[in-house]
């Protein structure tokens, strides 16, 4: 028998026994250039190092194409943020550990995400580095073209974010190098997909 959310005759237990893993959404939140992709994709590989199959969403990714018609009004960035957390259930209800690399910059917005995937597979992972910072590594110059008025809505800018009251985990982006940040995660982490 299929529920509403599953038309396949498998369910998400076989898949899983079939690829070896718990499947979970590792949901990074944090400021522009706080790290968010860059920890993502180290994770995703050490995942896969660990035969684990894995998919990134990267929110800047998904806005090229999925998400393309969203801007950054608070209606677009839940809906966004509403659309991101669907994939992420789809992919979860298959056996795929997902991890996700968005902003997501209000509270509300990550508990619809939460409410959306499951509150027992949303892992909260909070890359948390100061605004100061984070202009700093600005490559793309996102920042400055907030501070100019050249992008509304810019978070850390015209934009609040809040910070997670209760993550998962907090990974200090400014105090501990990459390698550092990924040691913390895979040790925390892995064991709850095994």
């Amino acid at each position: 028998m299929t529920d509403q959310n599953n038309i396949s005759p498998i369910d998400r237990s076989s898949k899983e026994k079939l690829l070896h893993q718990k499947a979970k959404v590792i949901w990074f939140t944090g400021l522009p250039c706080s790290g968010k992709t860059t920890l993502a994709l180290h994770l995703e590989k050490a995942l896969f190092n660990n035969q684990k199959a894995t998919v990134v969403i990267d929110g800047d990714i998904v806005r090229n194409g999925l998400n393309k018609d969203l801007n950054f009004s608070i209606d677009s960035r839940s809906e966004n943020i509403r659309r991101i957390a669907e994939v992420s259930k789809l992919l979860l209800n298959n056996g795929i550990i997902v991890i996700v690399s968005l902003v997501s910059p209000l509270t509300e917005l990550r508990e619809m995400a939460k409410q959306i995937i499951g509150a027992n597979d949303f892992i909260e992972v909070y890359v948390n580095a100061p605004l100061a910072i984070c202009e700093k590594r600005d490559v793309k110059g996102m920042y400055k073209k907030a501070r100019l008025g050249e992008i509304k809505d810019f978070t850390g800018i015209q934009s609040a974010y809040e910070k997670p009251q209760h993550p998962f985990l907090e990974i200090l982006t400014a105090d501990d190098s990459i390698d550092d940040s990924l040691e913390i995660l895979v040790q925390k982490i892995l064991p709850i997909l095994k």
